[in-house]
């Protein structure tokens, strides 16, 4: 319930931050992309000095704005209660172990897959998620689509999520310690490479749930 809670939440001050920035970019005022960035745009709301904005304009946009960190200051307060009862959890913080899945993600895991015994194997718990492409089959040959939108949204978009971080930090750093991610990176456009990853970050996560104990980094030894 409290990841429903502030999944719903999130929601909310995503169509509250998408609208602040469309009615002030109306105006010629922009931010750049990203939630710390929005703190620019309540700036030029709260200054009575900054006359771009007209006064029925920054009635309406105060208006967004005090909803908006209100419903800020509940998903901070959602955090913390996901990340102590992360710390309470053994299964939580071992899930927590793999690259890319965080506290939020490894209690939403752990609470939303009780019995992992359901599943018969990792791509199973993939497929459930909705992390499995579609497949197409013409001519006797297998062709893989887009992964279907069925599934648990909000995990899918987690481990997603997960995926990107993990990808982007790759990038920056220029190579990883697992050659098969190098080269999924350097061969298909990074969303894909984020499911792809995710996929794999859904079984790994089974195989914890299912047999215990916790990630390890595999050792790339260099060949002769």
């Amino acid at each position: 319930m409290l990841h429903r809670t502030r999944e719903l939440l999130v929601r909310q001050r995503t169509m509250l931050v998408n609208a602040i920035r469309g009615h002030m970019a109306e105006f010629g005022i922009v931010a750049r992309v990203g939630l710390p960035q929005i703190k620019e745009l309540l700036a030029v709301i709260a200054d009575r000095e900054d006359h771009r904005l007209p006064p029925g304009a920054r009635a309406c946009l105060e208006s967004l704005g005090r909803q908006f960190l209100s419903l800020h200051e509940e998903i901070c307060a959602a955090d913390k209660h996901l990340h102590a009862w992360h710390r309470s959890n053994p299964v939580s913080q071992h899930l927590a172990t793999i690259p890319g899945i965080g506290p939020v993600t490894a209690s939403a895991l752990a609470a939303s897959i009780a019995d992992p015994s359901v599943f018969k194997s990792g791509r199973e718990l993939a497929a459930w998620i909705g992390l499995v492409p579609r497949q197409n089959s013409t001519g006797g040959k297998q062709r893989l689509g887009k992964i279907s939108k069925q599934g648990d949204p909000y995990l899918r978009w987690l481990l997603v999520a997960g995926a990107m971080t993990v990808i982007r930090h790759a990038k920056r750093r220029g190579a990883t310690n697992q050659p098969w991610l190098d080269d999924l990176i350097a061969r298909r456009p990074t969303k894909v490479a984020a499911v792809a990853l995710a996929n794999k970050m859904a079984r790994m996560a089974w195989a914890l749930l299912r047999h215990g104990g916790a990630y390890w980094q595999p050792l790339v030894t260099a060949s002769l």
